[in-house]
C-alpha cells in the first residue's frame, strides 16, 4: 500500500460528507413533515441560523466520525504498512506494539501479534541462511584451501618422489572430505524438502546393522577399540533400507570418533510387540550440557580436535531421517565417560 492510497483513505470523500449533510437535514426536516408547512413560515428568520446549526452539527459529527477512524483504522494501517515496508528491505528487529491491553484486543491488535510473530520466524529463518551460508563456505574452503597449496608445492620439480607421493594422498584425501561434505548438502536439503520418497515396507534392521558393522571392521582393528554387539536374529522396522544406513554408519563412526584406542563401543538391539530399539554406546571423551543440547545442529562440533575427522553433518542428517521415518533419537552423555545414542523405530512386525 503506497503513501497516496493511504492519504486518500485516511479522510472523508466528498460524497460522505454530502450523505452525513442530507441525512441530517432530512432530520432538521422531519417536523415539518410531521406538522406540515406551516411550521417553516412560522420560523421566518429563524431558518437560517436552523440549517447553519445543522450544519455546525454534522461538521462536528464529520470530525469526530473522522478522527474516531483515523485512530481505530487509517493509523494502526499507517504503521502495519511502515513494519510491512522495513520488512520488504530486510530490517526483521520490526515490532508493533498492541494498541489495548490483552483483555480489550480487537482485531488490529490480533492482526499486529500474527505480524510479530511472523517477523520473528523470518528474523530466525534469515539467521539460519547466514548461518548455514557461512558454515558451508567455511567448510568448503579447508579442503579447497589443502588442494590449492599442496597442487601449488607439487609444481616444483625438485620434490623427492616419496614427498610428491604424500602430497599427493593429501589432495585425494581432501577432495574426498569435499566430495563428502556437497552430498551430505546435498541430501540433508533433499531431506528437509522432502523430495526423497520414502517407502513404506519392512525390512530386517538386525542385518542392516550386522553389515554396518562389518564395514568397520578395518577402522576398528586398526585403532584397537572393541567391539560389544549384542542384537537379536531378526527384527523388521518401517522405513527406507537405504536412507536408514545412513544413520547407523554416521553413529558407528562417530562413535569410533570420539574412542581412543583400547576403549570400547557396544551396539544393543532390543524389540518390542510396537518399537525396535537400537543403542549404540562408546566410552569416548563424552560431552558436555552444551554439546549435548547442540549436537545435531549443522556443522556444529563440540570438540575441535576432531574437526579434521567430519563436517558436522553426520548426526543433522540422521536426525532428519528418523523424523521422516516417525521414529526418535536421545542422546546421554558425560565427559570422559563417553556417549550413547538410542534410536527407536515402529516395528514391522
Amino acid at each position: 500500500m503506497n503513501d497516496g492510497s493511504l492519504k486518500k483513505m485516511s479522510r472523508f470523500s466528498w460524497w460522505e460528507y454530502i450523505a452525513v449533510l442530507l441525512a441530517l437535514g432530512g432530520l432538521a426536516m422531519l417536523p415539518a413533515l410531521m406538522f406540515g408547512a406551516d411550521i417553516l413560515k412560522e420560523s421566518g428568520p429563524y431558518l437560517g441560523w436552523y440549517i447553519l446549526y445543522w450544519a455546525i452539527i454534522a461538521a462536528i459529527f464529520c470530525i469526530f466520525t473522522g478522527y474516531q477512524k483515523y485512530i481505530a483504522f487509517d493509523k494502526p494501517m499507517r504503521e502495519l504498512s511502515q513494519a510491512t515496508k522495513q520488512v520488504a528491505e530486510g530490517d526483521f528487529t520490526v515490532y508493533l506494539k498492541p494498541l489495548h491491553r490483552v483483555d480489550k484486543h480487537n482485531y488490529i491488535d490480533v492482526m499486529f501479534q500474527d505480524f510479530n510473530k511472523m517477523v520473528e520466524a523470518l528474523g530466525s529463518l534469515e539467521t539460519m541462511k547466514t548461518n548455514f551460508i557461512a558454515d558451508v563456505s567455511h567448510e568448503i574452503k579447508t579442503p579447497l584451501s589443502i588442494v590449492q597449496n599442496y597442487a601449488t608445492a607439487l609444481k616444483n620439480e625438485d620434490i623427492a618422489p616419496e614427498i610428491r607421493k604424500e602430497y599427493v594422498e593429501t589432495i585425494i584425501t581432501a577432495s574426498q572430505s569435499l566430495s563428502v561434505l556437497v552430498t551430505n548438502i546435498l541430501s540433508l536439503n533433499k531431506l528437509e524438502n522432502q523430495s526423497i520418497p520414502l517407502l513404506d515396507e519392512p525390512y530386517d534392521v538386525c542385518r542392516q546393522l550386522s553389515d554396518s558393522i562389518l564395514a568397520f571392521d578395518d577402522l576398528l582393528e586398526r585403532k584397537g577399540i572393541r567391539l560389544v554387539v549384542d542384537i537379536e536374529e531378526q527384527a523388521s522396522i518401517y522405513a527406507d533400507p537405504d536412507l536408514m544406513e545412513i544413520v547407523w554408519r554416521n553413529l558407528l563412526s562417530n562413535a569410533l570418533k570420539f574412542t581412543e584406542p583400547g576403549g570400547v563401543i557396544t551396539c544393543t538391539q532390543t524389540s518390542t510387540a510396537n518399537s525396535v530399539r537400537v543403542a549404540i554406546s562408546d566410552t569416548g571423551c563424552g560431552m558436555n550440557e552444551e554439546t549435548r543440547t547442540r549436537v545435531f545442529e549443522k556443522f556444529y562440533q563440540g570438540d575441535s580436535s576432531h574437526s579434521k575427522d567430519g563436517n558436522g553433518l553426520g548426526l543433522a542428517l540422521s536426525l532428519r531421517v528418523i523424523e521422516l521415518v516417525g521414529g526418535t533419537i536421545e542422546v546421554t552423555s558425560e565427559l570422559s565417560k563417553g556417549s550413547t545414542f538410542v534410536v527407536t523405530l515402529k516395528a514391522g512386525y
